[in-house]
């Protein structure tokens, strides 16, 4: 006994030893809630309260039910095999097959994933002539799955208008379909088996005769069915023990409720609630920062973490003129670590959104340093980005025929596998390319073929002599990629990396010396030939044997071939030490010596969208939490004045967290950054400090009677701001100016009384 319990600290002692009562367990980061967990499970078994088969233990993913079940296996001589440990979908689907007469499905029924669930749904669609247009399967998909989470079939949803009913009568028909074909779907297992539990009262008995104890992990990430489920199993007497932490609650855009928590308290009259606050992870800086920020979201149940570690390094915090002067110093400062003896794969990259990776992913691939994007997809091996890609190669070369069947229906475009086959055929008995045997098939194939040809044939002539960014622009604009993508539910993030493509080819026309403006096809006399001639004695030019190779390429080309290389190149192999990137919802559970936290901007990080929903910028603060919380040692933060988003140059405030921050647990690293004028690449700041100075000062001179975008400025009741946007001229010219803490104006600048702020001087 004394050796299951001999590592705990008080508060893990006093959860872990609890009488038979449902509590509460605020399980900070890095608190070690799995400890907790698995030692309370053990110490049931230990002192014969409960047997093994009398457990029900909850998890949220498989990696952590393995984890959970290995510890126990460690701790106790006993069967783990036989428990009931595992993640809601699976402890459903044990139910079911145990069950499965009552639950009406077959014994052999299988389950479909994400993937499968779309095929079916576009069966359905098709096979009842729906126009897949007007309602698309993927947003099917998503409704019918949003219903059953929250415990709701087709007859129990609301429908206010035809488009919803008629969502709601493909629901029904889907149901129907999954019967007829013996399958579910993950939302099915876990309405079904609720259902089940729900009218047959003999079966619902036996299980909550069985489970005495039910414990549940990350308790805060539970929606409204999962928490009516497991309310189910309790029923009136038995023991739940809940563990999770309300201000790691980040997931509201996947139906999870962060008010389950208080409902639990109160509905299973909770009178153990303990907190477990000693952080075994992070220096205490890091944790004053976490504590600090988090103590600005209201109706929290509250707790407070600390460290027996001592205070550690202060968080370097940097200010950068620019996204690319962002990612080049953590790139130096990376490899400061490194050089320092730290594994790559003990540093962290996070970010808010996955488009922001894109300059990230190019400043490590030109310093040659690997890295793996954890939890998704590097940047030019995202889906949309090939999709795009693949477009754009088609304009070079329209006969690449992998290029040409990525997109020849995508998005769909009606031509389907036997067109494929009738052109395949084709170019085979002639010797040609797929592109060019779209002539030889006849027919309605023949047609719907014959349409994407001219497509691709109006992308080339509509961007001939167009520069290499806006090439991209017209290809995004005429493919329909965007639409397509604005008709799934989680589209939104697809199309800021399709935008990003546009800001990736600006960044490679600057830095490979094409000129902003050069055309993205270059005709005869446009050829760049790369290379140095060399005269011999006997008078014959040769090339120069250190000179690189002579070549005939198009920015266009150059730009495809760039893509190609830094997709393929630099991937960390398996088992690898490389740099961890990723977000910072896919960072939850995983800890780093060495965390970065990028582009604390407002707008990006809190996100824009948080203004528009209600409890938004609680949420981006507990996302703001759990990526502080993510340092053991090193927490780096970085903001950037200005970043290329959406292929335009947007200027920026620094994240209001920054305000939440204690100053004392803050090094700064930088002077700020003076705003970058339009047109100059440098600032003056470039130069030495005293010509700088007066070449700003100049410029201010000069500019008094005007405003500019990115110039800071002053108000008398919402203080500093920085202009955004100007639109109208002369006496109607107004600004949109973000003034941090009280969010965008727009102000008329002939009625508004504002002052310039000069640079500050460091």
């Amino acid at each position: 006994m004394q050796n299951l319990l001999h590592n705990l600290n008080p508060e893990q002692l006093a959860a872990v030893t609890l009488p038979a009562q449902s509590a509460l367990i605020l399980a900070g980061a890095g608190s070690g809630k799995t400890r907790v967990l698995t030692t309370r499970i053990a110490w049931l078994i230990q002192t014969g309260q409960v047997s093994p088969a009398g457990i029900l233990a909850v998890t949220f993913t498989n990696k952590a039910a393995k984890e959970m079940t290995a510890r126990l296996g460690a701790m106790l001589p006993i069967n783990t095999r036989g428990m009931w440990l595992g993640t809601f979908h699976g402890l459903c689907n044990r139910l079911l097959r145990a069950h499965y007469r009552d639950a009406g499905l077959p014994q052999t029924f299988q389950i479909l994933d994400s993937q499968d669930q779309l095929s079916a749904i576009k069966r359905l669609l098709k096979s009842l002539n729906v126009d897949d247009e007007k309602y698309p399967p993927r947003n099917l998909m998503y409704f019918i799955n949003n219903a059953k989470e929250q415990g709701l079939r087709a007859h129990d949803v609301e429908a206010n208008d035809d488009y919803n009913r008629k969502f709601v009568e493909l629901y029904a028909a889907y149901d129907h379909q999954c019967q007829r074909e013996g399958v579910v779907d993950f939302a099915e297992l876990l309405l079904r088996t609720y259902e089940l539990l729900t009218r047959n009262q003999p079966l619902r008995e036996h299980y909550q005769a069985r489970f005495k104890h039910i414990l549940v992990d990350e308790f805060q990430d539970t929606n409204n069915l999962q928490y009516n489920w497991l309310k189910l199993m309790a029923g009136e007497h038995n023991a739940v023990f809940a563990v999770g932490d309300d201000d790691q609650s980040i997931y509201a855009f996947r139906g999870a409720n962060v008010g389950n928590m208080v409902a639990f308290e109160r509905e299973f009259r909770v009178q153990n609630l303990i907190k477990l606050e000693q952080n075994y992870r992070s220096h205490g800086h890091i944790l004053d920062a976490a504590n600090t920020l988090i103590a600005n979201n209201s109706k929290r149940l509250g707790k407070n973490l600390r460290t027996d570690a001592g205070h550690g390094e202060q968080l370097r915090v940097y200010e950068a003129s620019s996204d690319i002067q962002e990612a080049n110093w953590i790139i130096e400062e990376a490899k400061s670590l490194i050089a320092e003896g730290a594994a790559r794969s003990e540093i962290a990259i996070l970010y808010r959104s996955n488009a922001q990776s894109r300059v990230i992913e190019h400043a490590l691939f030109t310093a040659g340093i690997p890295y793996r994007v954890y939890g998704g997809q590097r940047f030019f091996e995202r889906a949309e980005i090939k999709h795009a890609i693949a477009y754009l190669q088609l304009m070079d070369n329209p006969h690449n025929d992998s290029a040409f069947l990525r997109v020849v229906n995508f998005p769909t475009r009606g031509i389907g596998a036997r067109s494929i086959e009738q052109l395949q055929d084709a170019a085979r008995q002639y010797g040609i390319s797929l592109y060019a045997a779209v002539p030889y098939v006849t027919g309605k194939a023949g047609s719907s073929l014959g349409s994407f040809v001219k497509l691709v044939e109006g992308m080339r002539f509509e961007t001939q002599n167009l520069p290499l960014q806006e090439m991209v622009k017209v290809m995004l604009d005429m493919s329909g990629l965007i639409p397509h993508y604005q008709n799934e539910k989680e589209g939104a993030d697809r199309i800021e990396n399709l935008e990003q493509l546009v800001s990736a080819a600006m960044l490679f026309v600057s830095e490979e010396g094409f000129g902003i403006d050069a055309p993205a096809f270059l005709g005869p006399k446009g050829q760049q030939v790369a290379g140095e001639a060399l005269t011999t004695a006997d008078g014959v030019e040769v090339l120069d044997a250190d000179a690189p190779l002579p070549t005939v390429m198009s920015p266009l080309s150059a730009f495809l071939s760039h893509a190609s290389l830094e997709a393929g190149d630099n991937q960390a192999q398996a088992g690898q030490d490389a740099l961890q990137l990723m977000t910072v919802h896919s960072a939850k559970g995983l800890e780093f010596d060495a965390v970065f936290i990028t582009g604390l901007e407002e707008g990006l990080f809190p996100h824009e969208n948080s203004a528009q929903e209600e409890g938004g910028l609680e949420e981006e603060r507990r996302l703001m939490y759990v990526a502080i919380t993510r340092a053991k040692k090193r927490l780096y933060l970085s903001f950037s004045q200005t970043r290329m988003l959406h292929g335009q140059t947007r200027y920026n405030m620094k994240s209001r967290f920054f305000d939440e921050l204690p100053e004392e647990a803050l090094k700064w690293l930088s002077p700020r950054v003076q705003p970058q004028w339009f047109g100059h690449r440098k600032s003056a700041w470039d130069e030495a400090p005293e010509a700088g100075a007066n070449k700003i000062a100049q410029s201010f001179s000069r500019k008094d009677a005007g405003w500019r975008i990115g110039e800071t400025v002053m108000h008398q009741k919402f203080g500093e701001g920085v202009i955004v946007n100007i639109e109208g001229g002369g006496t109607n010219m107004r600004a949109h100016i973000n003034f941090g803490k009280h969010g965008m104006k727009l102000l008329d600048l002939g009625i508004a009384k504002l002052e310039k702020v000069a640079p500050r001087l460091h």
